[in-house]
Parts: C-alpha cells; sequence; structure tokens
C-alpha cells in the first residue's frame, strides 16, 4: 500500500461549475427487503453531502448515482430532496439542483404524451415547491411511448415554458440505461442532438445548460460548440472529464460527474490548480484518476454505483458495503479488487489501514 496523496481543499472559487452527482447510503439495519423498498440510513447520506460541499462541489441530488430508477423510488427521492436542501442552508454558498423525472410512471408504450407531460410537471413543482432547482432527467416513460423527435419537442417545450428558474437538462445514454434507447427520437446520436439542439435554442432563457452522458468527447465537443450563448455544457463523460473540463480554444465543459463522489478531494485539488492557471498541476492530479474512473464505468455501466459506494465504504464514509436495492452484488469481486488497486495507485485511500482491513474482510467473505 502507498501512502495517500495530500490534497488541498480549495482557497478560491473553481472557474468551472462542478457538480458531484452523490450516492445514497443504505441503511444496513433495516428490516425491509431491500429488493422491494429502500431503506436510507439518512445522517450518513447527508454527512457525505456536506462531505463534498466541503470540497467545493455543488451537489446534483437524486439523480442516477443515488440509484433514481434503481432501487431509489420518487417518495425516497423527494425526501432526499428534502433534506439536503435543509442541509444547505447550515453550508455557506452549497449548491444543489435536484433531479425531476416521470419515475413514478411505469415505462409502458400505450401512456399519452399528456400523461408524461403531467408526470414531470408534478415532480418539478415537488422540487420548486421546497425551493430547489430542476435537473430535467431522462424519462424512460417518455422514450417508451414517444412516437417522433415531435413528441419529444412537445414534452420538453411544454416543461420549460413553466419552471421557475432555468433547469440542467439530462440526456443520459443508453449505456447508462438502456430503457432510453433512442432518446430525443432517433436511433443515431446525431440526429438525436439536432432535435435536442432545437428544443434548447426555443428555450434558451430556460435552460442554464446540458449533461450529456454518452461517454463519447467527440459528441460531446461537437454540441458544446453549437449551444447558444450562455448555455453550459456539463460534461457527463467519466472516461474523458479532464481532458473536456480543460477545454480547448473553442471552449469548455462544466462538470456533473458521478465520479466526483469517489475522487472527490483529487477533483477538487486539480480544479484548484485550473483556477490558478496551473495546468500541469491539474493533469497531473488527475491523471491517476482516469484508469479508476474508466474501471468504475466499464460495461454495463449502470452499475458504477457499486464502485461508487465501494470507495466510500473503503474511505470510511459509511460502515457497511450495502447499497439500496442490494445492488452491491451488481459487480463481481475481481472487479472491486481491481478497484481497490487503482484507488491505492491513485493515492486515492485515505486510510490505507483502514482500505486493507475491509478489503480483507470482503475477499473473506467471498470465501478468498
Amino acid at each position: 500500500m502507498r501512502e495517500p496523496r495530500k490534497f488541498a481543499r480549495p482557497s478560491r472559487p473553481f472557474t468551472r461549475r462542478a457538480l458531484a452527482a452523490a450516492h445514497v447510503v443504505a441503511d444496513a439495519r433495516s428490516a425491509r427487503e431491500p429488493w422491494l423498498e429502500p431503506a436510507i440510513d439518512w445522517d450518513a447520506t447527508l454527512a457525505y453531502r456536506r462531505h463534498l460541499w466541503s470540497w467545493g462541489f455543488g451537489i446534483a441530488e437524486a439523480m442516477d448515482t443515488a440509484q433514481r430508477g434503481m432501487g431509489l423510488d420518487w417518495p425516497n427521492s423527494l425526501e432526499l430532496v428534502r433534506r439536503t436542501l435543509d442541509a444547505a442552508n447550515d453550508v455557506p454558498g452549497a449548491f444543489v439542483a435536484s433531479g425531476a423525472g416521470t419515475d413514478h410512471l411505469p415505462p409502458r408504450a400505450d401512456f399519452a404524451i399528456g400523461e408524461v407531460i403531467a408526470a414531470y410537471e408534478a415532480q418539478c413543482a415537488a422540487i420548486e415547491q421546497l425551493g430547489g432547482r430542476i435537473i430535467l432527467m431522462a424519462s424512460r416513460a417518455l422514450a417508451a411511448c414517444a412516437r417522433s423527435p415531435d413528441d419529444y419537442a412537445r414534452v420538453y417545450d411544454r416543461i420549460l415554458l413553466q419552471v421557475k428558474q432555468p433547469v440542467i437538462i439530462h440526456w443520459l445514454g443508453e449505456m447508462f440505461d438502456p430503457a432510453l434507447q433512442g432518446y430525443w427520437g432517433s436511433a443515431g446520436h446525431d440526429e438525436a442532438m439536432a432535435t435536442c439542439l432545437e428544443v434548447i435554442r426555443r428555450n434558451a432563457a430556460k435552460v442554464d445548460g446540458i449533461k450529456i452522458s454518452l461517454l463519447d468527447k467527440g459528441k460531446e465537443i461537437a454540441m458544446r460548440r453549437q449551444l447558444p450563448r450562455g448555455v453550459r455544457m456539463y460534461t457527463g463523460d467519466d472516461f474523458n472529464f479532464a481532458e473536456l473540463i480543460e477545454g480547448d480554444a473553442e471552449g469548455h465543459s462544466d462538470a456533473l460527474l458521478g465520479i466526483f463522489d469517489a475522487i472527490a478531494p483529487a477533483a477538487s485539488s486539480a480544479l484548484g490548480a485550473l483556477a490558478a492557471n496551473d495546468r500541469a498541476s491539474y493533469h497531473e492530479t488527475l491523471a491517476p484518476t482516469v484508469p479508476l474512473a474508466r474501471h468504475v464505468f466499464c460495461a454495463p455501466t449502470r452499475y458504477y454505483k457499486t464502485g461508487v459506494v465501494f470507495m466510500a465504504w473503503l474511505n470510511g464514509h459509511q460502515p457497511h458495503f450495502t447499497m439500496v436495492g442490494g445492488q452491491q452484488s451488481a459487480r463481481s469481486i475481481l472487479h472491486l479488487a481491481e478497484l481497490f488497486r487503482l484507488a491505492d495507485g491513485a493515492g486515492l485511500l485515505a486510510d490505507p489501514a483502514l482500505a486493507c482491513r475491509r478489503m480483507k474482510q470482503l475477499l473473506a467473505l467471498h470465501g478468498i
């Protein structure tokens, strides 16, 4: 085991908006059946958000990293949003944006588009009633019932017309959620991007930015260069985030990333170096995290949350490695062993002795 790297908390504001999509901590002592009903350790969950705020990150709440649609239902998502917004009141400068979608509807082809609109309206209104900002999540129900790009345009135009503050649109790719295949009404990403851009241009005053999660830097850069002035591109590319955040002569991406949950100290230190225009330190700090991120998000990508929670457990942020919906079983022990090795190599294990003890416990549980 190598000594952990020492990362300094930010001494100045970042020059990129950086949001960490945060995980939830399950209540391992609950009597609820984990595959049927989520049980959340609210104290540990909120403590982790304070950890992320302390490193300068905003929180993207109740997103797919929090197992939205993979164990976390809408009622618990709304309670999570409420508790996080309350906690943010005690943290100067804390930023929170929260996911509004349609996940209380099942993805059925016989739904009318008006039912999808009503579902979005209900979740947006609930979050806005709490004083929250909106991240407009992709909708499995819309993907199931839409018949053309015009159906997507109708839904998004209607919702964007009504929101109180500019939103972040999240285009989550099918590698993260197979139910979203063909989103925006087209099988190809280029055609889908054209539809999405038309929606953003018509509603630019109501769009803070868009996060695309396609794990394709070329597509992100191409879309970034076509966005209306003042609309942000939030990278959702957990493979190529360092390059995309740094940017090029024509612009850069801000960030809304699940990997920031797992690498917060390193990412914060790197963003601080970028704010100081120390690009060499920026890359030197992030370089060891890239292999780790690619491993966490390897196919099947939707199970990346297991690696994120595993990292939090190794680093002592929660007392157990159990997840909502029993998702701790979604990755193999060989996958987790390699993640342990990569985290050590990146200097991201804050207490190596603790991490070793916990890794040995997990290996023993698997008969190793």
